[in-house]
């Protein structure tokens, strides 16, 4: 299949449009008329994860976080993503990036969150986008039974993948738990939202102190934090899946997803007690 066709593929699912105006998505690397035969789907484009492109003989890297969200002036080698850039271009393998138009999607990053982790049911938008109410930012849904905050928690880390980073909450252990929001990657700038919408607890990643503090005073949901490798690696599955449902009569591709924990969080210790 040729790389132009993949890419129409991927942008009816997650149009570039619906990114951010920060945002940097779409082709990084990788001339559109070239064949891919293998694709691989990753969190982030790092040299661990071009080393597992190159070791499988992937033609293609599709991953959510962008490899130059910055301007640059040059990819010399002299710098790791200009290194990275020099070694997809010099195997001919393309990479390209679907981030924020991921995130918005129907369904997208937090709905494949929220699925691992037990929600079942409808799930509607935190924030809807103004277009398209059945899009938008983070998710709302429901568990099939409620359960104290303390069982919940364990089943967010038995349903993601595991990091040094781990799992954590704030609130009531006992607290009883039923509505819950979550947002793939990092989500305090939608405290509030949670606290408007009454869910129980608000499932998303890279926490601050003070935000969570703060918000822990009021009288409002419990808070879950995980690493936010792990809270947007299950959207690649789902991305997997429809990229490869939607091919077609256009070729065969053949899609994995990697498993490499790239998490920038590596040790993880616990403090005298």
């Amino acid at each position: 299949m040729r790389l132009s066709h993949v890419i129409e593929v991927i942008e009816e699912l997650y149009p570039p449009s619906w990114a951010e105006p920060w945002d940097a998505v779409g082709l990084v690397c990788g001339d559109p008329g070239q064949e891919v035969r293998r694709v691989l789907l990753a969190v982030d484009p790092v040299a661990a994860v071009v080393d597992e492109a190159l070791e499988w003989g992937a033609d293609l890297v599709i991953t959510h976080h962008p490899l130059l969200l910055r301007p640059v002036n040059g990819v010399a080698a002299t710098t790791p993503k200009g290194r990275l850039i020099h070694r997809l271009i010099t195997h001919g393998v393309a990479l390209y990036t679907a981030h924020t138009n991921a995130d918005v999607a129907d369904p997208g990053v937090s709905d494949a969150l929220a699925r691992a982790v037990g929600l079942a049911g409808e799930l509607r938008p935190m924030v809807p986008a103004a277009d398209d109410p059945r899009r938008g930012l983070g998710r709302i849904g429901e568990l099939p039974e409620p359960v104290p905050l303390r069982a919940f928690t364990a089943t967010v880390a038995a349903g993601l993948p595991a990091t040094a980073w781990g799992v954590r909450a704030a609130g009531d252990p006992e607290r009883t738990v039923r509505t819950v929001a979550v947002c793939g990657g990092a989500g305090d700038s939608l405290l509030d939202t949670a606290r408007a919408a009454g869910v129980d607890v608000y499932l998303t990643a890279d926490l601050r102190h003070h935000p969570a503090s703060e918000f822990a005073e009021h009288d409002g949901p419990a808070l879950i934090d995980a690493a936010h490798w792990a809270t947007e690696w299950p959207w690649l599955a789902d991305a997997e899946r429809r990229l490869a449902g939607s091919a077609g009569d256009a070729g065969t591709l053949e899609t994995r997803v990697s498993t490499l924990v790239t998490d920038a969080w590596r040790l993880h210790e616990e403090g005298a007690q």
